[in-house]
């Protein structure tokens, strides 16, 4: 059997160390990555190999030869241009290396494992299988493609980097496969294609037999800093099955020497450790293992090294302390040096006398650093703070000044700016707090470093922002800063695309991925972008505003209605429209109040009580809420009782099916089976999306959808923009009330009646993924959909999900059963049931 080992790629997420190196050929431990996979697969008589190449292919041309030093023929499939990985192999076909009928190995370049390759080759012949995928089970399934399979082992689904919404297994795609070369016929010449999100779908929509094994043993991805530190480690303590390191100093120390290592009588070397060709350790000198010193370094006397990778010909000066850091070639550390974990420095750098180097910084090559400074940012375009993520739920978040502080802003706009064409405009606006106004100004310093023209909306409500930057021309992006609701101390930061909208997970991975390489665009000096004040943000937002309605209905009707602002700037938006449509308003909490921007959850409760009284008092048609950025909205009735929010969201599909027959409705995969009653009833349509506010912007915007809205206050009526939006959502309920001539109570009151039950469960992050496959497997008979988690039948007009939280350790279960009671009962049965999971571990 012949191997294809895929080597390709040009191993960003490991720079600084890849910057002059092809990731393949990287030192782990005593040799290249490459020569470790080479030794695997010579272990199983595999000695046929096809190496595809395409970034920096000479240096492993130049290293491996014919490969026969290393009991192997190897052959090269060099690409023009990247053809991804199923490209890769076809082009290995194209050139001749592979015939097609011939069962071939295709392995990642970056893979490190012990795999039994008989067992895989076996369960791929006995199976008939076209495709098999050796499979690995992970605690956290985020950074990889997850894989879902049958009790049998037959592929499913593939999953590629899934968010917690969407995993259903921990079982995640190794990049080992067993094919049948026949396959590739599906694979287009010449043209970039790859195995997972191309190829695979392809022959599963097919119907070819793919199958998945999973496998025991050690693999890990050694693709990022932290994972190729810890196989090297794995390495060194036996965790990975491997070739002889070499000769050991003494039977059992766990030091692995190579020729003409000198240690000194007071150092002391702590295995394991592998300590290269020609490595001086000198007079009370420490090296604790685990620990890798490769050839020609020098470590001087009182020096100290822990838990790090020191790649050849380095020098570490006296008194030094290097902990838990991976350095690359040929870097010299002056005297009483310091350098904390997480540290990546590149080639030939010079750190500098009593400089330190704090956690996670990243140095990139042939850097100096000056004595005594205090490097606590990376050295290069920019740099960040340790943080592995981005993105969250409401953008990026973080403690003002802690971990969202100006510097931190201003490289984020280098990195969102570099993520857009030169010259292009983005909008940027603010809540009225402080902490906003600071980081907003950081964020557009930050832009015009990278060719961005900023357009600056000053203080605008988040749908007045969304809508002008969907509207307005040439603008391809906005930015919105703003305190958290939910916490004074915490900034949320949120970014959308050219049509108002939220980023979306590619382009979040995207802006993320440049803001941790940390190798941002720099523009030269005429091409810095310029900065303006936008004008008539409010003014085209309202003049959209009052064409989306039946202003004159309205007009004619004479509501009266008290309205809640919360202090937010919602107030000089809405007060202009509501007096314009003749709408009697009573204005609470409108004057601009920085500390009232955030609101703990019990406080709000309480503002919405006395929301209730007030309208009851006075005999108002009803009472609304507003939140801070004016995309939610909160009811109360004419009789002063607050309508929940899951009833609120019921009400306005049944006056939209009302006023419109067969109209579709969006709403979260989470919510009750009264849409579908009202939808039959009005020979309507439902569609069910993740639990996601960016889900359901996506599927608002979808033709002939009249309404999208996710029974937590997001009201979408994409006729005017598809975004959440509270403010257009209420003068939308007056038209629709006007309409049908009801009161909000007479509307709550023909409502079908809803028994649902939500209830939230810890779940370490390490667990989610398994606990999702047991999930799946225990209720597969009965899927509903795994839209967002796994929903289930369990009975007549009873349903439960079960949901991994996107952020945080939680599982969400969501019940709904015939009754109140049955619900509660219900979840219950899923909580006791999920409880008995996670015990098992």
């Amino acid at each position: 059997m012949k191997a294809v080992v895929m080597a390709g790629g040009q191993g960003s997420r490991l720079r600084p160390l890849t910057l002059s190196r092809p990731k393949p050929l990287i030192p782990l431990v005593n040799q290249p990555m490459v020569a470790h996979i080479i030794a695997w697969l010579r272990r199983y008589q595999i000695t046929e190999i096809i190496l595809t190449l395409q970034h920096q292919a000479h240096w492993f041309q130049g290293y491996l030869g014919s490969g026969r030093a290393l009991g192997v023929r190897i052959h090269y499939a060099v690409e023009e241009s990247p053809l991804g990985t199923a490209g890769g192999v076809r082009n290995a076909v194209t050139q001749g290396l592979v015939g097609l009928d011939e069962t071939i190995l295709v392995v990642s370049g970056d893979a490190v494992t012990d795999y039994d390759l008989r067992d895989l080759i076996t369960f791929h012949r006995t199976r008939g299988a076209d495709v098999t995928v050796a499979l690995h089970r992970v605690g956290n399934p985020l950074d990889y493609g997850m894989v879902i399979t049958q009790p049998d082992g037959r592929i499913m689904q593939f999953v590629e980097k899934p968010g917690w919404a969407e995993v259903v297994s921990d079982l995640v795609n190794t990049g080992i496969y067993v094919l049948e070369s026949r396959i590739l016929n599906d694979v287009p010449v010449g043209e970039s294609y790859d195995f997972s999100s191309d190829l695979f779908p392809r022959l599963l929509a097919q119907d070819h037999p793919l199958f998945g094994k999973p496998m025991d043993g050690y693999w890990t991805d050694a693709g990022v800093p932290s994972e190729y530190m810890k196989a090297s480690f794995d390495l060194l303590e036996n965790r990975v099955k491997h070739e002889p390191l070499g000769p050991e100093l003494a039977p059992g120390t766990h030091i692995w020497v190579g020729e003409g290592v000198r240690i000194a009588p007071s150092a002391r070397v702590q295995g394991p450790v592998y300590l290269g060709n020609n490595v001086r350790i000198r007079e009370d000198a420490v090296v604790e293992g685990p620990a890798v010193i490769r050839d020609d370094t020098v470590i001087d006397r009182r020096a100290h090294v822990t838990r790090s990778i020191l790649w050849r010909g380095c020098y570490v000066g006296e008194d030094v302390e290097i902990d838990g850091a991976i350095i690359s070639k040929q870097c010299v550390f002056k005297r009483n040096a310091h350098v904390h974990q997480g540290v990546v420095i590149g080639d030939k750098s010079i750190i500098g006398e009593d400089a330190v180097i704090h956690p996670n910084v990243k140095i990139w090559p042939e850097k100096e650093v000056e004595p005594g400074a205090h490097v606590r940012e990376s050295i290069i375009w920019g740099g960040q703070g340790g943080r592995r993520t981005l993105f969250g739920r409401f953008g990026v978040t973080g403690v003002i000044n802690v971990d969202l502080t100006p510097e931190f802003a201003a490289k984020l706009g280098v990195a969102f700016g570099a993520s857009l064409a030169k010259g292009s405009i983005v909008t940027i606006n603010r809540d009225r707090h402080p902490g906003s106004r600071m980081l907003k100004r950081a964020i557009i310093s930050g832009l015009p470093s990278a060719g961005i023209q900023v357009l600056d909306l000053r203080t605008q409500p988040v749908p007045v922002a969304r809508y002008f930057t969907r509207h307005t021309k040439n603008v391809k992006a906005g930015v919105h800063v703003r305190i958290s609701p939910y916490d004074r101390q915490v900034v949320d930061i949120r970014f959308f695309n050219e049509l108002g909208m939220n980023l979306g997970r590619a382009k979040e991975r995207e802006v993320e991925r440049l803001f941790f390489r940390e190798d941002f665009r720099r523009v030269q000096v005429d091409e810095i972008g310029t900065i303006h004040y936008a004008t008539e943000a409010e003014t085209r937002y309202q003049r959209g505003f009052l064409r989306a309605v039946d202003g004159a209905a309205i007009q004619a009707h004479g509501f009266s209605l008290a309205v809640d602002y919360a202090h937010g700037a919602t107030v000089d938006v809405m007060e202009p429209l509501l007096e314009q449509l003749r709408v009697d308003v009573l204005s609470l909490n409108a004057r601009p109040e920085v500390s009232m921007l955030s609101l703990p959850e019990e406080e709000w409760a309480l503002h919405l009580t006395r929301l209730g009284r007030l309208i009851a008092t006075m005999g108002l048609d009803l009472g609304a809420m507003l939140d801070v950025s004016g995309e939610k909205l909160f009811l109360v009735d004419e009789m002063g009782r607050r309508i929940d929010d899951l009833v609120a969201g019921v009400m306005f599909a049944k006056l939209v099916w009302e006023s419109q027959p067969r109209a579709t409705v969006v709403v979260p995969v989470d919510a009750p089976q009264a849409y579908e009653d009202l939808a039959a009833q009005y020979q309507g349509r439902v569609i069910r999306t993740r639990v996601d506010v960016q889900a359901l912007m996506v599927a608002a915007q979808a033709e002939k959808v009249t309404l999208a809205l996710n029974g937590h206050g997001c009201v979408i009526f994409p006729g005017f923009h598809p975004a959440p939006d509270g403010m257009f959502a209420l003068v939308k309920l007056l038209e629709l009330l006007d309409r049908q001539g009801f009161s909000l109570s007479q509307v709550v009151e023909g409502l079908p009646p809803i028994y649902w039950i939500h209830t939230t469960l810890h779940c370490p992050l390490a667990e989610k993924g398994r606990i999702m496959r047991e999930v799946n497997q225990g209720v597969a008979p009965y899927i509903l959909d795994m839209i967002d988690g796994v929903r289930f039948a369990a009975g007549e007009r009873r349903w439960a999900l079960i949901r991994p939280d996107a952020d945080r350790p939680l599982l969400h279960i969501v019940a709904e059963g015939r009754d109140r009671q049955d619900a509660e009962a219900l979840a219950a049965q899923q909580v006791a049931w999920v409880t008995r999971l996670l015990s098992l571990d």
